[in-house]
C-alpha cells in the first residue's frame, strides 16, 4: 500500500526527516561521548564486570541510533528521486528509529547477568519496521 502525496506534503516530509536525522545524530553522538567519558575516566560502576550487558546495550543503542539518524538524512534526499514517495516508508522509519535504539537502551535496565531487560523486546519490532521502510522506499524508487 503506497500513498502518493502532493508536493507541499513532500517538502514537509523531507523537512521532517532532515530534522529527525540531524536531531537524532546530535542526541546519539552525545550519548556516545558520554559512554566514552565513562570509559575514559574509568568509572567503576560502568566498567564493573557485572555491568557488561548494560555497557553492550548502551553501545548498541548509540550505534543503531546514529546509523538510523543518517538513514533519515538519506531518506530525505531520496524523496526527491522517488516516483511514488510512500507515507508508509516514512512512518516505518520513524517507528524504527524509536524502537531499535530504544529497545537496546531500555534493555540495559533490568539486565540480569548476560540477559538484557524486558525493553529488548522492542528490537525485533524495530527491525521489522526498518525492513518495511526499506522495501517501501525501494518500491517508490522503481522506474
Amino acid at each position: 500500500m503506497t500513498e502518493t502525496i502532493a508536493s507541499t506534503e513532500l517538502e514537509r516530509l523531507r523537512a521532517r526527516h532532515l530534522r529527525y536525522g540531524w536531531l537524532g545524530l546530535f542526541v546519539f553522538v552525545v550519548l556516545g561521548g558520554v559512554l566514552e567519558a565513562l570509559h575514559g575516566f574509568k568509572v567503576d560502576w560502568y566498567l564493573a564486570v557485572g555491568n557488561e550487558t548494560t555497557r553492550l546495550m548502551w553501545r548498541l543503542a548509540h550505534a543503531h541510533g546514529t546509523f538510523l539518524s543518517l538513514v533519515h538524512v538519506a531518506f530525505a534526499v531520496s524523496i526527491a528521486h522517488a516516483e511514488r514517495p510512500a507515507l508508509l516508508a516514512s512512518r516505518s522509519l520513524l517507528g524504527a528509529t524509536i524502537a531499535l535504539p530504544g529497545g537496546f537502551l531500555l534493555g540495559a535496565f533490568g539486565a540480569d547477568g548476560g540477559d538484557p531487560g524486558l525493553g529488548i523486546a522492542l528490537v525485533p519490532l524495530g527491525l521489522v519496521m526498518l525492513l518495511v521502510a526499506i522495501v517501501a522506499t525501494l518500491r517508490g524508487l522503481r522506474r
